[in-house]
């Protein structure tokens, strides 16, 4: 059996350029309605998954074994992949939520005046979203404290390859200051568990920095994340918990555009907790102030990134990395190929920071990014702090390859690459064929050819009526005879077609 499953979930901003199309709330509704009314490439949730957060109706699950719905905190769309085993698997599915968006804005026929784009940061309205990343941990109680002491030391330091690089900066400041750029939401839900608030202003001593998340965290461990960001979420998800593992939700992650860089995340991510769980991962490593090193490490003009251990003295950031890289050479090196590959990758990658940061612009979001503009920057005489600068920044992460910078770069050939536009393509629609996430896909493609039936979806289980029940406990089988027996116990009826009950009316609207 696999190790581990792992997942991710990506928040998408939504540029709306014609007033006449309503404001970004009503197009990324547009937009959900016609992935599940129009294309029916998934099943709407007839049920509430969430009454302040995800209403019946808010989005549903995809035949790919994905879920595409509207967090109704900030109204924007999001894509959450389904379980993978496979690195490669992984980005390819990542790959096919962006594939997705703009596939729906073209059936629209929006492409020209709405875009998605897979960023982290709005750098005029101060607002930070995410791409959440999902591990399945052997982990209790007991053990979670001594996994997080493991675990912070890579990830605040694991920014100089996963980043995906800014321009600018912000500070965190009261929110009645006269600087704050942050407009708070408009409905109630906005402020639901919200137990801290602060305003956000630009930093006008940042040219460019690693991360566009670094200057909004908050927090190292936080449950209540609206405000209160931090880098781990826990969550104790009944559906994710399997033989005493749970799912460890890494809230302070970026959404990289680079395949290359979200498989070098996730591996050597994966590795670490590896470490940690086999009792291997090397020890002395505690940062002094992990929430400073965060920022300082993101920002540091140098790029040579010194960490400041609670043992005392410094380290850099390449050093500390290479500490869990040779502890897992020395325990995982040939185990399978994917291991092997985010270890060489790992290894190569820390050299050529070291020896020259740009040298990785073929490989790495923020390094690509950092290459490109100073390209422009020379070639058009402007600065850094030129409002095109962060006109350019957006463009980068447009899903719309045809229209984004990374696409350029990408269709050039200068980005590498570790799948293949036909394995993406596949991705859209068919669900990965090692784990529960098939069964249940196979179970969505089925019921949507049968409109009648009620049912209740969930990742660990699909319920319907009447008295029909299927549970997907082990996440790492494919449940594919029992979901082909499901499927034809299920009958037919002459009913019409159920319909959720409408999000409009929900506790989200104005």
């Amino acid at each position: 059996m696999p190790r581990r499953v792992f997942g991710l979930e990506t928040e998408f901003g939504c540029l709306v350029r014609d007033e006449a199309l309503g404001d970004p709330e009503e197009v990324v509704e547009m937009v959900k309605d016609a992935a599940f009314e129009l294309r029916k490439i998934g099943l709407i949730d007839l049920h509430s998954r969430d009454y302040a957060f995800e209403p019946a109706g808010a989005g549903g699950f995809l035949t790919n074994g994905g879920r595409l719905y509207i967090d109704a905190v900030g109204s924007h769309e999001e894509y959450a992949t389904p379980e993978c085993v496979s690195l490669k698997d992984l980005v390819a599915y990542d790959r096919a939520g962006r594939e997705l968006l703009q596939s729906l804005l073209d059936d629209l026929e929006l492409q020209d005046v709405v875009s998605f784009h897979n960023n982290s940061v709005d750098h005029f309205g101060g607002h930070t979203f995410g791409c959440h990343e999902n591990y399945l941990v052997r982990v209790d109680d007991e053990s979670f404290a001594q996994m997080i002491a493991g675990l912070l030391p890579f990830l605040v330091t694991r920014q100089i390859y996963a980043g995906v690089g800014r321009v600018g900066g912000h500070r965190l400041t009261r929110p009645d200051s006269s600087s704050n750029i942050m407009r708070l939401g408009d409905h109630d839900v906005d402020f639901v568990w919200v137990s801290n608030f602060y305003g956000v202003e630009i930093d006008p001593d940042v040219d460019f920095q690693l991360s566009q998340r670094a200057d909004h965290i908050v927090r190292t461990v936080s449950s209540r994340v609206r405000f209160n960001r931090a880098i781990i979420n826990p969550k104790w998800d009944g559906f994710f918990t399997y033989q005493n593992r749970h799912r460890l939700h890494l809230l302070y992650g970026e959404s990289n555009m680079s395949e290359y860089a979200t498989m070098l995340k996730v591996g050597t991510t994966s590795i670490v907790l590896d470490l940690i769980e086999d009792g291997v991962a090397p020890d002395g490593l505690d940062i002094k102030e992990p929430l400073w090193t965060l920022r300082t490490v993101s920002r540091d003009p140098t790029w040579r990134w010194p960490v400041e251990l609670a043992s005392g003295g410094t380290i850099s950031a390449v050093d500390l990395q290479r500490r869990y890289l040779r502890a897992a050479q020395r325990c995982y090196s040939g185990r399978d190929k994917e291991t092997d590959w985010v270890l060489a990758e790992w290894e190569r990658t820390l050299d050529d920071l070291e020896r020259d940061p740009l040298s990785t612009s073929d490989r790495l979001d923020w390094s690509a990014k950092r290459a490109l503009y100073e390209q422009y920057i020379e070639a058009e005489g402007v600065s850094w702090k030129a409002d095109v600068m962060h006109s350019l920044d957006l463009e980068y992460h447009n899903v719309n390859l045809a229209a984004s910078l990374y696409g350029g770069l990408e269709t050039s050939g200068v980005m590498e690459r570790v799948t293949t536009d036909q394995q993406i393509a596949r991705a859209m629609v068919e669900p990965p064929g090692d784990t529960r996430a098939y069964g249940r896909g196979k179970i969505v493609e089925a019921l949507i050819q049968r409109p009648h039936v009620r049912y209740i979806i969930d990742w660990d289980a699909v319920f319907v009526e009447p008295r029909r029940q299927i549970t997907l406990r082990n996440p790492f089988s494919t449940y594919a005879r029992e979901a082909q027996r499901f499927i034809d116990a299920v009958g037919t009826s002459q009913s019409g077609p159920v319909r959720p009950v409408s999000r409009r009316s929900g506790p989200r609207q104005r």
